[in-house]
């Protein structure tokens, strides 16, 4: 067992300019062990970047969120935010257990694909505005902004004439340092302020939908707070936006690039469910991981000795490169079984809004591949502008034509 403390590197190592993942994990990945990282913002820790050590790191629990939180540690990180107490982010079981015990009962997959019809409607409405509006178009401004947010917007229960508001409000949750610690703040406090209200409103008058499902949930005696329903709601709605919004785009351009794995999903959109875990764990979404986890007791993870109080941050994008656990794991293959890849996590804070991601963006590319079947960028690819501080990569805008 290694115990030393070597001196650390500097780290996240991907760019904000590509969608590559950095060779430099690779060679972490080789050393079978944990390697000491500095990031921009907090304390020294470690990065677990084999498969197998992501997972242990995330689903064991011995490794705490909620410690960091409490205590207030300068945790690891690539902004200046921190994500505070009585986030389910930052919560540990059992009380994260019963937040998301109390969620599942609102938040199934059978709800999720009664708005699969819905998302559809939705997706078509968008494309027939771009076909409209003729090429070329932005796909982001016009496809892939808008589904996510009216979508999660849907299924929380937000009025139609309200849903433009968040899609200001929602790029706090992915800004690494494009806003400042105000317009951070202001933004979060007239988010806080319209779903308080919301809250308020099926709190006297339930609706069907989910912001009302959270209300009447419980287990025997136990139910949500109003500040739970609220806190999770909000994180629901930052997760249910940038993520989506950035895949779709990231998907798009990725398949543009591999025209063999297009064609091949062109001549067969069975495909689609399948291509979209591929595109999940293929594409390194995340710039670095956001969430540090802080070891509770001594833990030997990879070889080392992580000391109670160590902080762990795990790399997904690298985990899903592991070429012990995925043959030909650089190579995109919308054939592959999908397979133990970690796009939406692993462990307790697995992505609680997976499903509804899932089907999102299948609907986003079963409608894309059939409503343009010439898709094509409409500009140089070196023209493409990529977005600088947040912490999901994607290009700012993708102009597209067909």
């Amino acid at each position: 067992m290694d115990t030393t403390r070597a001196e650390p590197v500097g780290y996240p190592f991907n760019r904000a300019e590509d969608l590559e993942l950095d060779e430099r994990y690779a060679t972490a990945r080789a050393g079978r062990t944990l390697v000491r990282v500095t990031m921009p913002y907090g304390e020294d820790g470690w990065l677990a970047s084999r498969h197998e050590d992501v997972r242990f790191v995330l689903g064991d629990q011995r490794f705490s969120r909620a410690a960091a939180a409490a205590a207030g540690l300068a945790e690891p990180r690539t902004s200046p935010q921190t994500v505070g107490p009585g986030v389910i982010l930052s919560m540990d079981p059992p009380e994260h257990s019963r937040v998301r015990r109390l969620a599942g009962k609102a938040f199934t997959h059978r709800n999720v694909e009664r708005l699969r019809p819905k998302a559809k409607q939705v997706a078509n409405d968008l494309v027939d505005r771009m076909v409209e509006h003729g090429s070329p178009v932005d796909l982001i401004e016009n496809f892939a902004s808008p589904l996510p947010v009216t979508m999660i917007c849907t299924m929380l229960g937000v009025p139609v004439a309200d849903q433009h508001q968040f899609l200001d409000w929602s790029e706090v949750f992915a800004s690494a340092t494009t806003l400042s610690e105000a317009e951070t703040q202001q933004r979060l406090g007239s988010l806080v302020g319209y779903m308080s209200e919301l809250l308020r409103q099926r709190q006297e008058e339930p609706a069907d939908d989910l912001l009302s499902g959270l209300v009447l949930a419980r287990d025997q005696d136990d139910r949500f707070t109003a500040d739970e329903i609220l806190s999770l709601a909000i994180v629901l709605l930052g997760a249910g936006h940038e993520n989506i919004t950035s895949q779709i785009p990231n998907f798009v351009y990725t398949l543009l690039r591999h025209p063999e794995e297009l064609a091949r999903l062109r001549a067969d959109p069975e495909l689609v469910p399948q291509a979209v875990e591929e595109l999940m764990r293929y594409i390194p979404l995340g710039l670095g991981p956001v969430l540090a986890r802080y070891a509770l007791v001594d833990v030997e993870v990879g070889g080392v000795l992580v000391r109670a109080g160590e902080p762990v941050v795990a790399s997904l994008g690298s985990a899903n490169r592991d070429e012990d656990v995925f043959e030909r794991a650089d190579e995109l293959d919308l054939t592959r079984h999908p397979g133990p890849h970690v796009g939406f996590g692993h462990g307790p804070h697995h992505c609680l809004g997976a499903a509804l991601a899932r089907m999102e963006m299948q609907i986003a590319l079963e409608t894309l591949l059939e409503r343009f079947p010439d898709l094509r960028i409409a500009v140089p690819e070196e023209e493409l502008k990529w977005r600088t501080g947040t912490f999901m990569r994607s290009v700012v805008e993708l102009p597209i034509t067909w």
